[in-house]
């Protein structure tokens, strides 16, 4: 009778996971990937939140971490900046806006809009004939049908991405995603692998020692050979 051999130990195992929210229009593709590369089986859940709903999910501690549309209030919250987002205008396939390839903000003059917390709800309103919406490209993107356009609003404020988390939250897998975000290297020493809490660092092996080679002895003079 075989006995399977155990499986290899992997150093991830058990470690506690992190939870990340995201509002509609960030792509996390490039920075779970990583994170998987990284971390192996250390869990990365990912949910999406409504705008609206993004500091509540904070405070809760419904996640651990959350890509927010600024603005939000900061109150007990770190925030990092990351990137702006580019303004359009969602509108109805028939619309006179669709004859154009950018307005703005004055071409929209008269123009009724549409307001809703919900970016999914407000774009189905605009296909409804309920007015127009101003949202960033990427949310337009998300939610894009045949019987709506949308165009850039050429004057319109853009909006913001951020990366934000409690102050007080004590995950420490916080301070890796950080790094992978900001394009850190597996080596650095703020990730929790080069701090030794989480996934460890490997070693790196010492080069091997030669034996030290015995030391030559002088030859004698031709002339000397053989007396």
């Amino acid at each position: 009778m075989t006995t399977s051999e155990p499986a290899a130990h992997d150093r991830t195992a058990g470690l506690p996971g992190l939870r990340v929210g995201f509002v509609p229009g960030v792509t996390l593709t490039k920075w779970r990937r990583i994170w998987a590369d990284r971390m192996h089986r250390v869990p990365l859940d990912v949910v999406e939140i409504t705008q609206a709903g993004q500091r509540g999910a904070l405070v809760s501690g419904d996640v651990d971490m959350c890509f927010v549309r600024l603005p939000i209030n900061t109150d007990g919250l770190h925030t990092i900046a990351l990137y702006e987002e580019v303004p359009v205008v969602v509108a109805p396939k028939d619309h006179p806006l669709a004859a154009f390839e950018d307005v703005s903000l004055a071409d929209l003059t008269g123009e009724p809009f549409v307001a809703d917390d919900d970016e999914a709800t407000g774009i189905d309103r605009v296909a409804w004939g309920a007015g127009l919406m101003i949202v960033p490209m990427s949310v337009a993107r998300t939610h894009s049908r045949r019987d709506l356009i949308h165009r850039r609003v050429t004057d319109a404020e853009p909006t913001q991405i951020a990366l934000a988390w409690l102050v007080d939250n004590p995950n420490e897998l916080i301070e890796e995603f950080i790094g992978i975000v900001r394009g850190r290297t597996a080596n650095s020493s703020r990730t929790a692998a080069a701090r030794g809490s989480g996934q460890e660092a490997k070693a790196v092996p010492a080069k091997k020692r030669q034996p030290a080679k015995a030391p030559r002895t002088a030859r004698p003079a031709r002339g000397q050979r053989n007396r």
